[in-house]
């Protein structure tokens, strides 16, 4: 079947969404939109978008993330509607997960309503190739750059218009692109990502202002943060893989929520001789690793992937049930295994 273009989208970029999950949403009437725990904004996004589209096709929705809206999100309009856990009454007839690479990623909101997941169908919405498939339709485009890519897709197959809630629709949905390509400079930035960025954009979503807000906007206390963990930066394997470790008393010396610590990673990515970057984050008993890749050397899945995570070719991270002493060489041994294997001159 083909599909006509919409502004700035084509007939092809329609054509990406399922059927199925068109089906769903247009038959559900109490939704619950649920994103990761830990989150950024194409998670809460995306979340926040399905619950517009849904309400805009008539039915009821409630965006929930088990952690709270972290403080760098609160600009966005309509990120006072999260909720930490289901309404109670909700009564609801579908579960959407959007920007989760398994279900466990949603935290709390899973194990403190086991029954509820159990009995109520899933669609699951992701663009991390290391999904693992839990919906009862699964929608997994790994050529995403962003889950709000897919969302804004999504929404124009179902002619919701992208000004939806006073603009609330397009905001939510630059904002996951804006972050998940890091302001349009990273690999996954294809020209269809660009066309749903126009479409956002021709729809009111204030890019300037995410822009600045995601990137060129931070407190004190992340800086001093930054400057922490950066003044750690050790190198190995002549300069081709690099790394640093949060510790656990950088927060509370800088006072800093958990929160500051995003876009850490993306800073010690910029190094000009590193085919791999890795932030540890010392969480005591267990170590959380996020890693980056230059463009055409490492898979980080598949870094990640040996300790049990996931995420996508140039960004990916895992949980390690270790202290970061000892997960830290495990690791590093590992990344250099992965580094000498690429062809010289890489």
């Amino acid at each position: 079947m083909e599909f006509p273009g919409r502004g700035a989208l084509t007939p092809d970029d329609l054509a990406a969404v399922p059927q199925a999950v068109l089906e769903r949403l247009r038959g559900a009437r109490r939704v619950l939109t649920v994103c990761h725990r830990d989150p950024e904004s194409d998670a809460l996004g995306s979340a926040l978008g399905l619950a517009l589209i849904v309400e805009r096709l008539g039915g009821a929705a409630t965006p929930v993330c088990a952690d709270p809206v972290p403080p760098l999100y609160h600009f966005l309009p309509g990120m006072d509607r999260f909720r930490t856990a289901p309404q109670p009454d909700g009564d609801y007839d579908l579960i959407v997960v959007s920007d989760c690479g398994d279900l466990e990623r949603i935290g709390g909101v899973l194990e403190q309503n086991a029954a509820l997941f159990s009995a109520v169908p899933i669609v699951n919405i992701d663009h991390h190739k290391s999904n693992t498939g839990f919906g009862a339709v699964d929608w997994i485009d790994a050529d995403a750059a962003a889950t709000c890519e897919m969302v804004t897709l999504l929404a124009a197959r179902l002619d919701v218009p992208l000004d939806t809630g006073d603009g609330m629709l397009a905001a939510a949905l630059m904002s996951g692109v804006v972050i998940d390509t890091a302001n349009f400079q990273h690999p996954n930035t294809t020209p269809r990502t660009l066309r749903v960025a126009s479409e956002l954009r021709a729809a009111g979503a204030p890019l300037s202002d995410i822009a600045r807000r995601l990137y060129r906007t931070k407190p004190n206390a992340q800086l001093q943060l930054f400057g922490r963990v950066l003044g750690r930066l050790s190198s190995a394997v002549d300069g081709r893989l690099v790394w640093s470790t949060i510790e656990p008393d950088d927060m509370a010396v800088t006072g800093s929520p958990p929160a500051y610590s995003e876009g850490l990673i993306d800073l010690l990515a910029q190094s000009e001789t590193a085919d791999v970057a890795i932030i540890f984050k010392d969480l005591g008993s267990t170590t959380r690793i996020s890693v980056r890749t230059r463009d055409g050397g490492v898979d980080a899945t598949v870094l990640t992937g040996t300790f049990g995570g996931g995420g996508h070719a140039r960004a990916a991270g895992a949980t390690i049930e270790r202290p970061a002493a000892e997960a830290r060489p495990l690791v590093l041994a590992e990344a250099e295994r992965l580094v000498g294997l690429l062809p010289a001159g890489t």
